[in-house]
C-alpha cells in the first residue's frame, strides 16, 4: 500500500505507438503512468541526478524493489484494460530487454542480442481481451472434452492434434531462447537462418490455433517475396507483424519490402528489439516534436 499525500497533478500522454496493434501500447502507458505517479507521491525515488537528462535501471536508476513496485501497479492497469493479462508486456516495459514467460512465471533472459526488425502495422484493429479469451476457451474445451469425443469445437474434436501444436509452440520458444542467449558470445551469421525458420513455423502454428488473419498472411507473403521472414506479434487477429532483418540484409531489399507493404495499405518502421525499460527523462532531453505535442495537450 502507498501512504502519504498524493499531489494534484496533470498527466499528459504522448505516444508514437499505435493502439490495438499488438505492440504493448497499453502496457507502455500503464508502466509510465505508474512510474510517474509513484515518483510524484514519493513512493519511489527520483533517479535523476543533477545535470542528468535521463535515468533508467540500466544507469543505476531505480532499485529492483522500486521496479517491482512499478511493475505491480502497471499490471493492475493492464488488468483494467485487458481483463486477465499475462503480465509479460508490463514486465518488458518495466525491465526492458527480453523475458521468458511460462506457466505464469516471468524470467528475464541474460545477454540477448539487439535484433533488427521491420515492424508492420496492418491497421486491422483487434482486441487482445477477445482474442486471448477465445484461445483460452478452446483450451478449456479440450481439457473438458478430453476422452469424451463429444466436442463441438475443432480443439474439442481433435485434442490429440491440437495439444501437440501447443507443445510445439513451447518448443519453438525454448529453441529461440537458446539461440538468442548463444548469439552474444558467438555472433555468427549461422544463427539467423535458424531464427528465420522458427519465425515461419511459429506463424503457421499461430494460424492453426486461430489467431491469424488474412492481412498477416499477406504481410508474410510480401516479405517472403523479398527473401525475408515474418510472423505476427501480440495477440494476432490483425494488428502488427515483425520481420527479422539480418545484419547483412541490404538497404535495397528493406526499402523494396517497405514499399510493397505500404502499397497494401500497411505502415512500416525499421527498429530494434532489446531496448531498456522504463526511463525517466528531464524535459531538456525531449525533442521539439515531443515537447510540442505535450504543450498542445
Amino acid at each position: 500500500m502507498i501512504s502519504g499525500d498524493v499531489p494534484s497533478v496533470d498527466v499528459l500522454v504522448w505516444s508514437e505507438l499505435p493502439t490495438g496493434a499488438g505492440l504493448g501500447s497499453s502496457a507502455a502507458y500503464t508502466v509510465c503512468l505508474a512510474a510517474a505517479l509513484l515518483t510524484a507521491c514519493g513512493a519511489i525515488s527520483c533517479p535523476l541526478k543533477e545535470g542528468e537528462s535521463t535515468a533508467s535501471w540500466h544507469a543505476e536508476g531505480w532499485t529492483e524493489e522500486e521496479l517491482t513496485l512499478i511493475n505491480s501497479w502497471a499490471f493492475q492497469g493492464e488488468r483494467v484494460i485487458h481483463g486477465n493479462p499475462s503480465g509479460v508486456d508490463n514486465a518488458v516495459g518495466t525491465w526492458g530487454g527480453a523475458l521468458r514467460y511460462q506457466s505464469g512465471k516471468i524470467t528475464p533472459l541474460k545477454r540477448v542480442p539487439t535484433l533488427r526488425i521491420l515492424l508492420t502495422n496492418t491497421q486491422v484493429p483487434r482486441s487482445t481481451k477477445v482474442l486471448v479469451a477465445g484461445v483460452k476457451e478452446k483450451i478449456l474445451k479440450v481439457q473438458h472434452l478430453r476422452g469424451r469425443g463429444d466436442g463441438n469445437a475443432c480443439w474439442g474434436r481433435f485434442p490429440a492434434i491440437m495439444n501437440p501444436v501447443l507443445d510445439s509452440i513451447d518448443a519453438i520458444s525454448q529453441e529461440c531462447q537458446s539461440v538468442l542467449e548463444a548469439m552474444p558470445a558467438n555472433p555468427s551469421p549461422e544463427y539467423y537462418p535458424v531464427l528465420e525458420e522458427l519465425f515461419d513455423i511459429n506463424q503457421h502454428h499461430l494460424n492453426v490455433i486461430g489467431v491469424g488473419h488474412p492481412s498477416l498472411d499477406r504481410l508474410c507473403r510480401v516479405t517472403a517475396s523479398h527473401g525475408l521472414h515474418s510472423k505476427l506479434t501480440g495477440a494476432g487477429g490483425g494488428g502488427c507483424g515483425i520481420t527479422l532483418l539480418r545484419p547483412d540484409t541490404s538497404l535495397l531489399a528493406v526499402e523494396a519490402a517497405k514499399r510493397d507493404l505500404c502499397a497494401c495499405g500497411f505502415e512500416c518502421w525499421e527498429t530494434n528489439i532489446g531496448a531498456p525499460g522504463v526511463t525517466l527523462h528531464h524535459s531538456s532531453s525531449l525533442n521539439s516534436k515531443v515537447l510540442r505535442a505535450l504543450s498542445e495537450g
